[in-house]
């Protein structure tokens, strides 16, 4: 098949299949493999202080010599004093007392906005593409990540944040349906107002703007693959279909829930009671829980200070484990068989349709 052009010219890759950033579940040695096996690896650095993100990127380059992207977050600045409200500190308190961890932590920000430290590492490193959550950063920081010859992208949830990120000087936008596992990356309006599939998503993107799109949310296999491309996709981005790759940083019973869910199937709940903002993970008790309490979660990212803790009492219930609706299509193999199993299935399925 001839892949679209746009991307792969952009990009420096032979297939415009990129891995999903996810910060916490992406490794070097996962990103790597992607790149080396022709897609663009992604690494989500948003939560590494900047000695921590050099060390990584060097890890990262000396296990590949092809591109790759770092995904930062760009979300604004929580109050200092934010908090929960008092029926969601109350449940998480009793959550916290079951669990063995005592009285229940302040609310407090563990995940920071682009920031300064972290532009000096991109400007040391250059990687070669850069990618924005939740809007993007100041048009200074911008600039400046441009400036050094980095490829920027930023994630839209509708066509009006796609037409703001290309106002704003992206190279690139993803599409990001509502399937996507993880964090929504909506930035305009009422983040609980709902969001767009990604199969109605895409085409209104790529109508909306003269730059190339790629699709997000959802895409598990090359049929998915094959669906946006015909929508309008110059490329598509993959995040739970590599979580069952050996080479991610995926506890056991996250692994073991997503190898099961092709026999047993599975359910996911988008909330906001994990963060503060909307994300999707694997249906348990605990996301049951702060959904029904979410409009009392602290802002983002603080919330995330008070449910976290309760992971390591080993306790899947108690775990936060982010999917995408697609999870049940998942398959156990190493990222580079199935970048080349992706790249198969869609050759497969486009010549199907001729």
């Amino acid at each position: 098949m001839a892949w679209p052009a746009p991307l792969r010219e952009l990009l420096g890759v032979e297939l415009p299949i990129l891995l999903a950033p996810m910060a916490g579940a992406t490794t070097p040695e996962l990103c790597a493999a992607v790149s080396n096996a022709g897609g663009l690896g992604g690494y989500g650095v948003t939560t590494l202080p900047p000695d921590r993100l050099a060390a990584d990127i060097a890890a990262i380059r000396a296990a590949t010599n092809r591109p790759f992207h770092l995904n930062f977050f760009a979300h604004p600045e929580p109050p200092a004093d934010g908090e929960a409200g008092p029926a969601m500190r109350a449940l998480l308190q009793e959550m916290w007392n079951t669990a063995g961890l005592g009285p229940l932590s302040p609310a407090q920000a563990t995940w920071l906005t682009f920031h300064e430290g972290q532009l000096a590492v991109v400007q040391e490193t250059r990687p070669a593409v850069v990618s924005f959550h939740f809007g993007l950063p100041g048009r200074r920081l911008v600039d400046a990540v441009k400036q050094v010859g980095c490829t920027v992208m930023g994630s839209a949830t509708s066509p009006a944040e796609a037409v703001e990120l290309v106002r704003r000087g992206v190279d690139a936008v993803i599409a990001q349906g509502l399937e996507a596992g993880g964090h929504s990356g909506i930035f305009l309006g009422d983040p609980t107002a709902g969001g767009m599939s990604t199969l109605t998503l895409l085409p209104q993107v790529a109508d909306a703007v003269d730059v190339p799109v790629v699709a997000a949310g959802g895409i598990m296999d090359g049929r998915g693959i094959a669906a946006a491309l015909l929508l309008g996709a110059a490329a598509v981005q993959l995040g739970t279909a590599f979580l069952s790759c050996p080479e991610a940083n995926v506890s056991g019973p996250h692994r073991a829930a997503l190898l099961a869910a092709r026999a047993k199937g599975t359910r996911t709940i988008q909330t906001s009671g994990v963060s503060g903002r909307p994300a999707r993970g694997l249906a348990n008790r605990l996301l049951e829980a702060v959904k029904a309490q979410e409009a009392e979660a602290a802002p983002f990212p603080m919330q995330n200070a008070l449910v976290r803790p309760l992971a390591a009492t080993g306790d899947p219930e108690l775990a936060v484990m982010w999917v995408g609706a697609g999870a049940a299509l998942s398959r156990a193999m190493p990222a580079a068989e199935l970048v080349a199993t992706l790249a198969r299935e869609t050759d497969d399925a486009l010549a199907a349709l001729r």
